[in-house]
């Protein structure tokens, strides 16, 4: 690569990771500028940097659990693990920030919401939160409608993970859209009893027990970043709207018991050392999770 001069530049540091493009995004709205703004930017703007790095390492978990390699596939995931636990800590470096300071600038960010974070969805639709209504949100996006369909009309974490246990001989059938509501449960109780079975044996079975742990983890820390973030907006705003319009902290609070793998959750309520788990009273049971997600 020749500068204007003819000479060979050289790669360096900033010109690798393009510092002087990243540090020149933080672009604050608010007139004078609130010194507050900055912070809240650059947590966000770090925060899509990770969604895309999860996204970057789901897209590979689903592809290396196609291909048979569910030790590679549970490595892609804890990953994922390592990184969101990173993503909580981070929403309290918010909290420095008075409310009376966060104020100052929130009538900037109208009609901005988190609620309109395509990564995000995009994280959910991939494992396993599929909604309508949600993907309808972004139609006016054509960027983000167009990423968000694509997900949700491809393969999720749990799809890979199901279909890989019936690759290695176990029962856990895939859920069809024609499936009327009995069918869905004889599912998921098969699919939770597979789980189950690899729960007991997890020492014959230690490539389908490390993946279904980091899909398990995966599920629960992003749960428990949705609960700090919840805490963390209530705290600023209290119970005020959102700035895109949405409920704020009452739709925050509504997502709180949403799973990515209730199966994986459900198998653990049947666990018993004397018989190995067996004879669950999985069938027909009413299911635990968010069936509009599957």
């Amino acid at each position: 690569m020749a500068n204007d001069y003819g000479q060979q530049s050289t790669l360096s540091y900033n010109k690798y990771l393009r510092v002087a493009d990243l540090i020149g995004l933080q672009d604050c709205r608010s007139d004078p500028q609130h010194h507050d703004e900055l912070l809240f930017i650059t947590i966000h703007q770090a925060y899509e940097l990770w969604f895309k790095q999860i996204l970057h390492e789901i897209d590979a978990a689903i592809s290396l659990m196609g291909d048979g390699r569910l030790a590679a596939a549970a490595r892609a995931m804890q990953r994922v693990v390592e990184i969101e636990k990173l993503l909580i800590p981070q929403i309290h470096i918010l909290e420095t920030m008075t409310p009376i300071s966060f104020l100052g600038f929130r009538d900037q960010l109208n009609p901005a919401s988190g609620f309109q974070s395509m990564q995000f969805r995009e994280i959910e639709f991939a494992s396993g939160q599929k909604h309508e209504n949600i993907l309808n949100e972004f139609r006016a996006d054509e960027f983000a409608y167009g990423r968000l369909q694509k997900r949700f009309s491809s393969e999720t974490l749990g799809d890979a993970f199901y279909a890989a246990l019936r690759a290695r001989g176990f029962d856990a059938p895939a859920v069809v859209e024609s499936y009327d509501e009995q069918k869905r449960k004889e599912a998921y109780g098969k699919r939770a009893r597979a789980v189950l079975e690899v729960l007991t044996h997890f020492e014959d079975r230690y490539e389908e027990f490390q993946l279904a742990e980091a899909l398990l983890e995966h599920d629960e820390y992003f749960s428990l970043w949705r609960s700090h973030h919840i805490k963390m907006v209530e705290r600023m705003v209290g119970t005020k709207r959102g700035t895109g319009g949405s409920e704020g902290v009452g739709y925050l609070k509504a997502t709180l018991d949403k799973k990515f793998f209730p199966e994986l959750w459900e198998a653990r309520t049947y666990l018993d050392t004397r018989h190995g788990g067996a004879g669950c009273p999985f069938a027909g049971h009413k299911e635990t999770g968010d069936t509009e997600s599957r």
